[in-house]
């Protein structure tokens, strides 16, 4: 009887790691499988890459490049939509701001009125609300006076004035305007 124990048991200790031996070759055959569909689509990935790009577009038929500007065009035109609404997005949130400093204006043209400022002064050097429309800027006295002391230009014959000459008509001006200082 012994014998046919260790018989039995060899037969199942042999039947077992067959059925172990078989669950592993079965998941090892299905990791198999599974590499070589991740590597053949990797392939596809790559080659539809480099036909994206404008490479390797030789072996395509008609049909496939016909496909592949569809692909294209949808592309272009989902990031066109996304760049328009994001410029959508940034010009709503501009007129937010543009809505918040015209309040914040209102509110210091309101302080400054009852502070006793004279508004129209302000007006005058910084604009009025209307924001240059007539399109007209007003020079700064200031400015004007700088601006008459610059020398014109003459094109042409000019007689040479020593330094000592025009030292003194530097300070007179001569009789065209046109100031020797700068000249020393």
């Amino acid at each position: 009887m012994e014998d046919t124990s260790k018989t039995l048991e060899r037969y199942q200790r042999c039947c077992y790691n067959s059925q172990a031996t078989n669950a592993v070759d079965q998941e090892t055959q299905s990791w198999y499988q599974e590499v070589s569909k991740l590597k053949a689509k990797f392939e596809s990935l790559q080659r539809s890459h480099r036909h994206l790009l404008g490479e390797d577009l030789g072996p395509l038929n008609v049909k496939e490049l016909q496909q592949l500007e569809r692909q294209l065009e949808s592309a272009l035109a989902q990031a066109r939509q996304r760049k328009t609404q994001m410029m959508l997005d940034q010009m709503e949130e501009l007129r937010k701001k543009e809505r918040q400093l015209g309040e914040i204006n209102k509110q210091l043209k309101l302080k400054l009125e009852a502070d006793g400022g004279s508004l129209k002064t302000f007006q005058g050097a910084w604009g009025s609300d209307a924001g240059f429309q007539d399109n007209s800027f007003q020079i700064h006295p200031s400015h004007s006076i700088a601006m008459e002391c610059e020398p014109t230009l003459h094109i042409g014959y000019h007689q040479f004035v020593p330094p000592e000459a025009a030292m003194s008509r530097t300070a007179v001006g001569d009789n065209n305007n046109f100031m020797l200082g700068w000249v020393l």
